[in-house]
């Protein structure tokens, strides 16, 4: 393959349309939650740029993150590598190992210095300078440093990346740190999820191809296309949380009927991901849909947070508590007004448990 040759190039040669181009962008911009017009600007920019090469580092890791992206659907795994990016570098992933392995990394560095972007899962161990966790005779404290000074930008892939995840929950005994704790002068793009939507990862990478910069970012460092809106703002169970209609246990009646698992310990109100409306699983289902509360995975410190079957009004100490919280993110309409639902209807019972008391001879 010719060094320089463009995606357009590698798409022409495949067979692949102008048509079928802009068929892929507009799923794209579907997915990114941008404008329509921006898939022919998307297919225009993609058609000109050259294949990004992407290193992917894997730290305290479970592989589960790759697995997610190896499941993805738009774009699918075979688009995203063969298609729009070099994947010089994935320990699972490579044909290539020991010694040749090591060798394309360090190649892949030279050739792309400060235009190739790194891909991290897995927290990094800190502890006694790291020695924990190693890869190749080199701790991923080392591997982290030495890599990411070269790159463009980095993307922490999964929650343990983000933010510690798992090997950080207490009492991380191997000095567990997040990626932005040791990457200082570069940006960190954040995809947390244990493990990611695998659409949010191909969809950032894709969408740097495509435009040269950084897809809009919220606070954590999270596209807001993929983390701008709360699991609950767009859960199909949010009517029930409204109207107060909750399942007491994970067979009742109210879960029979799709109530809202808010009692047994939801974490969709305080959880922000794109898991209720991309889904998992190409698009069939998520795990509320399947029965089970959000565990909210894709927060910082989700595993230390009291318990994943405790509501979290139980969590935080007071109903008081939770709408505060949930006014800072963003859904304090909806838990207040189930609050007051809840009240009333726990009123309501009380007082027909009253009269029914009263009405017996």
């Amino acid at each position: 393959m010719p060094e320089r040759e463009t995606i357009g190039d590698v798409l022409a040669r495949r067979g692949v349309s102008r048509r079928a181009l802009l068929k892929y962008t507009s799923t794209l911009a579907s997915v990114m939650a941008l404008a329509p017009a921006a898939s022919r600007a998307m297919a225009d920019a993609l058609a000109k740029a050259h294949r990004q090469s992407v290193i992917w580092l894997s730290f305290q890791e479970c592989t589960g993150c790759t697995e997610s992206l190896t499941r993805s659907f738009n774009p699918n795994i075979g688009d995203l590598i063969f298609d729009v990016i070099s994947l010089d570098y994935h320990e699972t992933l490579q044909a290539a190992s020991g010694f040749a392995a090591e060798a394309a990394r360090e190649a892949a560095i030279a050739a792309n210095k400060g235009k190739f972007v790194l891909v991290v899962d897995g927290s990094v161990s800190t502890k006694d300078g790291g020695i924990y966790s190693t890869v190749a005779g080199k701790t991923n404290l080392q591997l982290l440093q030495e890599t990411a000074k070269d790159a463009l930008a980095v993307i922490a892939v999964g929650t343990c990346a983000s933010f510690g995840g798992l090997p950080h929950a207490d009492p991380n005994p191997t000095g567990a740190v997040p990626v932005s704790d040791i990457v200082k002068d570069k940006p960190v793009i954040n995809i947390p999820g244990c493990p990611p939507i695998a659409e949010a990862i191909a969809g950032t990478v894709a969408y740097i191809v495509t435009f040269g910069k950084l897809p809009d970012l919220d606070q954590r460092n999270r596209p807001r296309a993929f983390y701008g809106d709360a699991i609950h703002d767009r859960c199909y169970r949010r009517p029930f949380y409204d109207q107060g209609l909750f399942a007491a246990s994970f067979d009742d009646e109210g879960a029979r009927k799709g109530w809202c698992l808010y009692e047994l310990g939801c974490k969709g109100p305080v959880t922000y991901n794109a898991c209720a409306t991309i889904k998992w699983n190409g698009g069939v289902s998520y795990p509320i849909q399947s029965g089970h509360g959000c565990l909210g995975c894709s927060e910082p410190d989700f595993w230390d947070k009291g318990g994943f079957y405790k509501p979290l009004s139980t969590n935080t100490g007071n109903d008081a508590e939770i709408v505060g919280a949930a006014v800072a993110a963003g859904a304090a309409v909806g838990v207040a007004s189930a609050l007051i639902a809840r009240h009333r209807k726990r009123k309501a019972q009380t007082a027909k448990a009253a009269a029914k008391t009263e009405g017996q001879p």
